[in-house]
């Protein structure tokens, strides 16, 4: 069943069909046809007496009446696929429209990526086929808040992967804050969707408490926003352990996802701590962590 993650991801394509071009000629060096014409197709094939074969995106380079190049868009977040589909998309596009036909992979996770660009064996005499895929390893962690103005696409693509690496969230947020306003909106909305339940919580949470000059007017109503709600539930809860309630709650839930074993050692730990702050930095470690220890590391609770 598809993810937000997987809807946000396909929808960049969709949104801006360049962004498949600059993928595959950037991040993967593939030589395309030199042709400025690129649409969405129907993402449906239909081979005649055979099932329908449904891509998550389909793009077409060239004119209407002679098209170069078909590019099947696929966004897998794991291996349970059967390769061999992703060679029938090749064959029914180059099929239906008389050209050559590929398909860019997009993969999150680096063991699916590799998984899926082996050469795929067909089982039909001289037609192996091999994807194009794109995972974590063509794709670095964002470094640059200006690399987020100027391919707000890739680096969102670059978040999906490496939100976990220190530093990605925050460089990303910060990006986003100097967009133009509806782009910056739609970046972050986006990017809550792309980066995962972890991820989004990490984000929203730098959005609220960055000390980052802002430059984008959304970013400016966005930061706003965030300190003024939090003034107002503080305003509402009367004292400080209501912000430390909610810090609690995230972190329980960040536990939970990471899969990290809420014991309850673990749950008195968090309960009897009333500082938010303490709170919020065990929440960013918890996000990264692979053990109990790496979150409270000064006292196992494991």
């Amino acid at each position: 069943m598809p993810t937000p993650q997987h809807d946000a991801l396909r929808q960049l394509f969709l949104d801006r069909p360049e962004l498949a071009i600059e993928v595959l000629r950037d991040l993967l060096a593939v030589e395309l046809p030199e042709t400025p014409l690129i649409r969405v197709e129907s993402p449906t094939f239909n081979t005649r007496n055979s099932d329908d074969i449904e891509t998550d995106g389909t793009l077409v380079l060239g004119p209407p009446h002679e098209p170069s190049l078909g590019i099947a868009i696929e966004v897998q977040r794991d291996r349970n696929k059967d390769p061999v589909q992703f060679a029938r998309y090749a064959a029914s596009m180059w099929l239906m429209l008389r050209c050559d036909a590929i398909v860019l992979l997009i993969c999150p996770d680096e063991k699916t990526a590799t998984h899926y660009s082996r050469a795929i064996r067909t089982g039909l005499t001289g037609f192996d086929y091999r994807c194009h895929v794109v995972g974590p390893a063509q794709v670095g962690p964002v470094t640059s808040p200006r690399f987020v103005v100027e391919q707000p696409e890739q680096a969102s693509i670059s978040l999906a992967m490496h939100w976990k690496v220190p530093g990605v969230v925050e460089t990303f947020a910060s990006g986003v804050a100097q967009l133009p306003p509806r782009r910056g909106y739609e970046a972050f909305e986006r990017a809550c969707a792309i980066a995962g339940p972890e991820g989004k919580i990490l984000l929203e949470e730098y959005m609220k408490s960055t000390e980052v000059p802002i430059v984008s007017s959304f970013g400016q109503e966005y930061y706003g926003r965030g300190k003024a709600e939090g003034q107002a539930e503080g305003r509402a809860k009367g004292k400080a352990e209501g912000k430390a309630e909610e810090a609690a709650k995230m972190l329980a839930l960040v536990l939970e996802a990471r899969g990290l074993p809420v014991t309850p050692q673990v749950a008195a730990r968090i309960t009897a701590c009333t500082d938010p702050e303490r709170l919020e930095g065990w929440t960013r470690l918890a996000a990264t962590a692979d053990s109990l220890d790496d979150v409270f590391p000064t006292e196992s609770d494991a």
